[in-house]
């Protein structure tokens, strides 16, 4: 159903690769947009048992195209070294692929809320709930639940552990 990664040398390992999404600070999520058009926006999200989560506005693009089309895509650049003398990039990346959905449960809606604080925020539950009571009725959260994820590396941060 998903395709290999051609420069198989390249492929991080599954523990890797969920450690990119877990240490990331922002992504690129990617969905079935107006008109058949791609929509990608970066965003803030959290990682948690194979799950990503996120927040937004109850109407948009990222609604609109969840609600047309679950299937999604989620990219997160972990490292991105330009290197001008030799033409090239030393990076890390992960994508996931899954399906999102809108979280309408009061305890979901809560936990994925919290997951980000304890991710962006550490040492603020307490200011972070307020902030969550605050704007309960206005925001929209949404779960990815990932199928399938990869992660690659330039070649030349591969060759260097090797």
């Amino acid at each position: 159903m998903f395709r290999e990664m051609r420069r198989k040398k390249q492929l991080l390992s599954e523990a890797e690769t969920i450690e990119i999404l877990k240490s990331g600070t922002s992504g690129v999520l990617a969905v079935s947009g107006d008109d058949d058009y791609p929509y990608a926006v970066p965003l803030s999200y959290a990682y948690q048992d194979g799950k990503l989560f996120f927040h937004f506005a109850k109407e948009g693009h990222k609604v609109d195209g969840i609600a047309r089309n679950d299937k999604v895509t989620f990219c997160v650049i972990a490292q991105d070294d330009v290197i001008p003398a030799t033409f090239s990039t030393h990076y890390r990346s992960a994508i996931a692929f899954g399906r999102a959905r809108i979280l309408t449960g009061d305890e979901e809606r809560r936990q994925a809320l919290e997951c980000l604080i304890e991710k962006y925020s550490p040492g603020y539950l307490a200011e972070g709930q307020k902030e969550i009571q605050r704007d309960w009725d206005r925001v929209c959260v949404a779960e990815i639940k990932i199928e399938h994820v990869t992660g690659k590396a330039a070649l030349e941060l591969v060759n260097s552990k090797e």
